[in-house]
């Protein structure tokens, strides 16, 4: 995706953090997804439904459960039914919302789109989005670099990075961008803290060093 900011042309680059967590297996993981779903600061600001699926097997196939929930995202009613099609080759996914600093004609905080996911041991997630560099640094998992891609527990989408790179063309954006950046790192520390965490990435899909954008965002404009 293309941005235009003020003349601007930005490259946006959909932003993940993966979790590779020990003795992850059936029996466990839905405890682990509860962990990040009552640690999840999710949007004050939303008015739109939140979406929860169940899909079996691999992406391809539709979801066997698809239930939307208004907001405030009731976490018993998703952990009861995610426990209802609880199996060893399903992913759960809750499509959400938490707020963050956006410019349009001024800074507002805002809802913003992010997917919580946890994938069952046996199913298929491919490797779509990683690449060869990424899959090297996960260094700490058992077997290849391959079984560790295929293999995340535990899964967030925040959407484009742009939300968390300063852009010098925008008023006060090293200082609204550091307060999104702040909320991400606290989600981080947070879940490093609360899971048996064998190894974690923020990665991003075309394959670019996140932390060394952000790096490069950052000098251009202290």
């Amino acid at each position: 995706m293309r941005l235009e900011r003020r003349g601007i042309s930005i490259m946006a680059d959909q932003l993940y953090l993966s979790y590779w967590l020990r003795n992850f297996s059936e029996p466990t993981m839905l405890r682990h997804y509860e962990k990040l779903l009552r640690l999840f600061p999710f949007s004050r600001l939303a008015q739109q439904p939140s979406t929860f699926k169940v899909i079996a097997v691999d992406y391809s196939e539709p979801a066997v459960l698809e239930v939307p929930y208004p907001p405030p995202v009731p976490i018993d009613d998703i952990l009861a039914a995610a426990k209802d099609f609880q199996n060893v080759d399903s992913c759960y996914r809750l499509e959400t919302w938490w707020d963050l600093w956006h410019f349009t004609d001024e800074w507002r905080l805002a809802p913003t789109r992010v997917a919580l996911s946890c994938f069952g041991p046996e199913f298929d997630q491919g490797n779509a989005g990683f690449h060869a560099e990424q899959q090297a640094a996960v260094t700490e998992f058992p077997g290849s670099a391959a079984d560790a891609a295929a293999n995340r527990a535990l899964e967030i989408e925040f959407g484009i990075d742009a939300n968390f790179l300063p852009q010098p063309e925008l008023p006060d954006s090293p200082r609204l961008v550091q307060s999104n950046i702040k909320s991400l790192l606290k989600l981080v520390h947070d879940l490093d803290d609360a899971l048996p965490v064998e190894t974690r990435m923020l990665w991003s899909e075309s394959g670019e060093n996140f932390s060394e954008k952000l790096h490069q965002a950052l000098l251009a404009v202290s």
